[in-house]
């Protein structure tokens, strides 16, 4: 697990996401606990819970990426959910569980890359020896009759065949043989051609039988013809495959999982039951009882083994305009004690979004357009003219936050986007007068920029 302190989680933060500087101290110190959660005497461990977080603020302000970098700092096992997929038992939808199921999937799916990154050099010198094999055959023994519990008699490589190989090795790791074909053979995964439909709730039924029919048809096999260049990284994969402990890294995940685990609840404000109300609403409450079990903590059966979810990270987020916090019930209010507030966002953010983070969006349009030789500049007046009018069309239509930067950037760039590769190595400067006279005609007419932006 990392040990960034909450100053350095912020400051990692903040390269990616602009302001709400609440919501990311909040989870700074829950990702901070986790690590001294570790460091605690075994006997207070298990005692510690972790204190789950609800994010309170309208779209497009940042509660998705927050959780999801915090996650890719933490180096932790991370699944989204949406809080509208779920029903109560008894109803259309998917099972509740169904969410550590598919963390656990997630962290066995990062656990293999990693493992596979461990012995991926192994792997390769494995993988270049049988693409030696298929481009210069071992020689075989010649056929004869053996005493019967003899030693069959192996013809010793000559030194004339060690040279052929040696020489074959180096035009093999100088790309002198990558238009070479060598033919392979390949197991051919089974189709989705087995449907297993077990009721709602049984998912887990349903994977198993489908696993366990498939493991009882043969594999199919096939020759391919491929370039040395694939079939080295196919038998690399092969061979890393193999040399993986499935059974350490199943249990390593599993861990990772109990121990690191985040699960991001979005849209937690659309099971929140209102008063008054009926009809579909009738499933919300029931919901938030199958949801609290997990929360609470307790413990999930996957086909990799059971599960606990005693300390399992849970981040919830909605942007509760019609529904409050306080709708929900009791218990599932009291196992989010942390409750954060998050910014709508201003002209000025939208100004810093669109320059400060790495992944700014200027900065994205500008080198996608490099690709086609075509250099965009953009003036400060231009950026500034860009914040305004997201703004503006924010305050007029639906608040979307900063994802109405998205949205406005392509009505601006339409045109250069389009023409990019028949411009050939131009400047295009973006000021604020390119911005108006793009945008300005659809900003007029409000009926038509509310379909548009």
């Amino acid at each position: 697990m990392a040990t960034f302190t909450p100053r350095e989680i912020v400051s990692e933060l903040d390269r990616y996401i602009v302001g709400q500087r609440a919501a990311k101290r909040a989870v700074a110190i829950a990702l901070r606990n986790r690590w001294r959660r570790l460091h605690v005497p075994p006997e207070l461990r298990d005692e510690i819970a972790p204190k789950n977080i609800i994010m309170i603020g309208p779209t497009g302000v940042g509660k998705t990426e927050i959780s999801r970098r915090l996650a890719k700092l933490g180096q932790a096992p991370f699944v989204k959910v949406e809080a509208s997929k779920f029903t109560e038992v008894g109803y259309v939808g998917r099972d509740v569980e169904s969410i550590i199921r598919d963390l656990t999937e997630l962290a066995i799916n990062m656990v293999r890359e990693e493992e596979k990154e461990k012995v991926r050099v192994r792997a390769r010198e494995q993988a270049e020896e049988r693409v030696l094999d298929l481009l210069l055959p071992p020689v075989r023994p010649e056929r004869r009759i053996h005493a019967v519990g003899s030693e069959p008699e192996r013809k010793a490589a000559t030194p004339e065949d060690s040279a052929t190989r040696e020489k074959l090795r180096r035009m093999l790791r100088e790309g002198k043989l990558d238009e070479r074909l060598v033919e392979l053979e390949v197991t051919k995964p089974l189709g989705p051609m087995i449907e297993v439909m077990t009721p709602q709730g049984m998912e887990e039924i349903e994977t198993n039988l489908k696993e366990m029919l498939q493991n009882l048809l043969p594999k199919k096999t096939k020759k391919t013809r491929l370039r040395v260049p694939e079939a080295l990284e196919t038998l690399a994969q092969e061979e890393a495959a193999r040399l993986i402990d499935m059974e350490a890294a199943t249990k390593e995940a599993i861990r990772r999982v109990e121990q690191s685990g985040i699960v991001f609840i979005d849209e937690i404000d659309k099971i929140a039951g209102r008063e008054g109300m009926h009809g579909p609403d009738v499933s919300r409450e029931g919901v938030q009882r199958d949801l609290l079990p997990i929360v609470e903590g307790s413990t999930v059966n996957t086909k990799h083994g059971p599960v606990r979810t005693d300390h399992v990270l849970f981040i919830a987020s909605g942007a509760f305009h019609i529904a409050k916090p306080s709708d929900l019930i009791p218990e599932f209010q009291g196992r989010f004690p942390i409750r954060v507030e998050l910014d709508a966002l201003t002209q000025a953010d939208f100004i810093r979004i669109l320059t400060e983070p790495e992944n700014a969006l200027i900065r994205q349009y500008t080198a996608l357009l490099a690709t086609e030789h075509v250099t965009l500049v953009f003036r400060d007046d231009a950026i500034a003219e860009l914040a305004r009018i997201a703004a503006q069309v924010n305050e007029r239509t639906e608040n979307i936050g900063a994802r109405r930067l998205h949205t406005v950037m392509e009505r601006l760039l339409d045109e250069i986007s389009f023409d990019a590769p028949e411009m050939g190595g131009r400047e295009v400067v973006i000021d604020a007068a390119y911005v108006r006279e793009r945008l300005n005609p659809i900003l007029q007419d409000q009926d038509l920029s509310r379909y548009i932006l």
